[in-house]
């Protein structure tokens, strides 16, 4: 049985580590506002700036080769640690539609709510985050890595924007993180069914 943790006890376990002390990350939680496909503030009164530690160390890989890549660049996440009761409320939001595939169902669980994936930008030298063609959450082909060579020839994505979810991706690649085909902003953190069997779930 996966073991589980409230994710009021995050804050006090040692086995997680808060997004603010890493080096070279910001941190705009979209979950925390109305800015998502939800359109409400999911997370309040949670504090769900926290990563495991084990993901918190991949990031900081990420940002400080970011940073030397592109001298102050800074990676910025938009989510994180996403507590099981917030999956179940995302989910809710699109069940019994075809953007459903854009979530991990509750009961497989999302990486997030292990602690072990990221939605993430990136920032330039002056605090301006990078445009990737779409928002973040924009639930439609365009945000689709698997796509990038079509969209580009149809004029739906331009080389700017490919050229910067490919240095997104260099940066997150060189911090161990896997990206996937549907999302240009989430990563994980190690193989999920691994994941699923190791962490624990943050309810």
């Amino acid at each position: 049985m996966t073991a589980t943790i409230p994710a009021e006890s995050v804050a006090g376990n040692a086995d997680y580590r808060r997004l603010s002390t890493i080096q070279g990350v910001r941190v705009d939680l979209r979950y925390a506002t109305p800015d998502n496909f939800a359109g409400r503030d999911l997370y309040s009164p949670l504090d769900c700036g926290f990563l495991h530690r084990d993901a918190a160390e991949a990031l900081a890989r990420s940002a400080r080769w970011l940073a030397l890549e592109r001298p102050g660049s800074t990676l910025l996440v938009l989510d994180a640690m996403r507590p099981q009761r917030v999956q179940e409320q995302l989910w809710a939001v699109l069940a019994g539609t075809e953007l459903e595939r854009y979530l991990a169902p509750p009961a497989r669980g999302s990486i997030h709510s292990f602690g072990m994936a990221v939605d993430v930008s990136v920032c330039d030298a002056a605090g301006r985050e990078l445009d990737m063609g779409t928002p973040f959450d924009c639930l439609d082909e365009r945000s689709h890595p698997a796509f990038e060579e079509r969209l580009l020839a149809s004029g739906a994505i331009t080389r700017e924007h490919v050229a910067n979810r490919h240095l997104l991706r260099a940066a997150m690649g060189a911090g161990g993180w896997q990206g996937i085909s549907t999302e240009w902003w989430h990563f994980d953190c190690g193989d999920r069914v691994a994941v699923r069997a190791t962490y624990a779930r943050i309810l």
